[in-house]
């Protein structure tokens, strides 16, 4: 079956629309700039993940499921897009979010509760002695273990629950971006577009990998750059080019896929957008945040299109895309402006109300608490161990990443400039 053919539910409101960005265009002079709004599709507050639930949640009521489950982080966008899903169709939901339930909900969690979902949280995993990839493993093994108990929990009530993936992230996720080429094709062709180049966020990858399977399907005249919002993803170009061929055998897309056909920007020194971390404040991408408010009144998300903004404008400066029909990509995420982790980095840039350095200092130290012991206990370990040449080594290591974190952490809450 070809993308065309395969049945999907209306969850949204389309298309979305593409916008010239004047004023920023006068701030950065050059143009024409567009911002393709996926924000503005309107179920619960919009964002790129309808376009993916379109297809998934068609699929759940055609086996008779009557709850939708997913994964996270506690801000997952997707999350609350899958719940908002839920609640259009009549079905129950279920995130399963990473570490452990926060003391204080902000950002998307109150409106995942607010719109009746059941949250569960993974909790801590004991990583004594593990490298990352055993932590991974370990980590994966706790994850479905929950999955596997909620799953048994909804049942006995006589449920029946479908799981989407991260993101919607999967074959059938894909197509509604897929799907979009051709609603961004007829668009440009009413903006005198002959071609373009559409500056993508790249995290659980469905998107990117949907819009650059449907740019080769439908042969548009559509570039396509995805910026790498995790500087520690484990995505390579490797395994991109595998998850665009998965999908376009699944639906009769007769697309070639190399490496070197992908136009990703992992984080490097020379393309730092993924910023500090996966949903971690920091200074340059809050920067961008307020340009783009600034010049547009256009709401940007810290861990998401901040960082797609900020590669969008840099390589439109560096010269790497044509400002001509250069579109970036606003694919939501702005109730993340709102998650406590950011609150405080928003409140020192724009002069608000500050909490003492007392109680900033009391958050930093719970939020390091366990990553401090973990370091502590490995490092501990290897000694008894015996291992000294070993130990001595990773001691070294382990004091340059702390210290690295501590100043992130320092300058995310507020607490600490360069050369203090």
């Amino acid at each position: 079956m070809k993308p065309e053919e395969v049945s999907k539910l209306s969850l949204g409101i389309y298309p979305t629309p593409l916008e010239r960005m004047e004023r920023l265009e006068k701030r950065l002079e050059t143009g024409p700039l567009y911002v393709k709004r996926e924000d503005l599709c309107g179920m619960g507050l919009g964002g790129n993940k309808v376009r993916k639930l379109e297809y998934l949640v068609q699929e759940a009521l055609e086996q008779g499921c009557t709850t939708l489950l997913t994964y996270g982080g506690p801000q997952t966008n997707h999350g609350r897009l899958t719940v908002a899903a839920a609640v259009r169709v009549g079905m129950k939901s279920v995130l399963i979010l990473d570490g452990e339930r926060p003391e204080r909900m902000s950002g998307n969690l109150i409106l995942d509760g607010l719109m009746g979902a059941d949250l569960r949280f993974v909790g801590e995993v004991d990583s004594e002695g593990l490298d990352r990839e055993a932590y991974r493993i370990r980590y994966e093994q706790k994850v479905q273990d929950l999955t596997q108990k909620v799953i048994e929990e909804y049942e006995r009530r006589g449920e029946k629950v479908y799981v989407i993936p991260v993101g919607g992230s999967n074959e059938r996720g894909a197509l509604g971006y897929v799907q979009m080429i051709p609603e961004l094709m007829k668009q440009m062709e009413e903006e005198g577009l002959e071609s373009a180049t559409l500056v993508c966020g790249a995290g659980s990858m469905g998107t990117f990998v949907g819009l650059w399977l449907g740019a080769a399907y439908y042969h548009a005249p559509i570039r396509v750059a995805g910026i790498s919002i995790n500087p520690q993803t484990d995505f390579t170009k490797e395994s991109v080019c595998e998850y665009i061929e998965r999908a376009g055998r699944a639906y009769e897309m007769d697309v070639d896929c190399q490496p070197e056909d992908l136009e990703i920007y992992f984080y490097t020194k020379n393309a730092p957008y993924a910023g500090l971390g996966y949903n971690v404040p920091d200074p340059d991408t809050m920067s961008y945040i307020r340009m783009m408010a600034e010049t547009e009144a256009i709401f940007l998300d810290p861990c998401y299109t901040g960082k797609v903004f900020h590669g969008y404008v840099d390589l439109l400066q560096k010269g790497k895309i044509s400002p001509r029909g250069a579109i970036f990509l606003h694919t939501g995420g702005v109730p993340g402006l709102w998650a406590e982790e950011h609150m405080s980095a928003l409140q020192t840039m724009l002069g608000g109300r500050e909490d003492s350095a007392e109680e900033r200092l009391n958050r930093l130290l719970a939020d390091m608490a366990r990553e401090q012991r973990e370091l502590a206990e490995s490092m501990e370990t290897m000694k008894t161990r015996g291992q000294d040449r070993t130990y001595r080594f990773k001691e070294q290591m382990g004091r340059k990443l702390m210290n690295s974190q501590i100043y992130a952490k320092l300058q995310a809450y507020g607490l600490g400039e360069k050369g203090e």
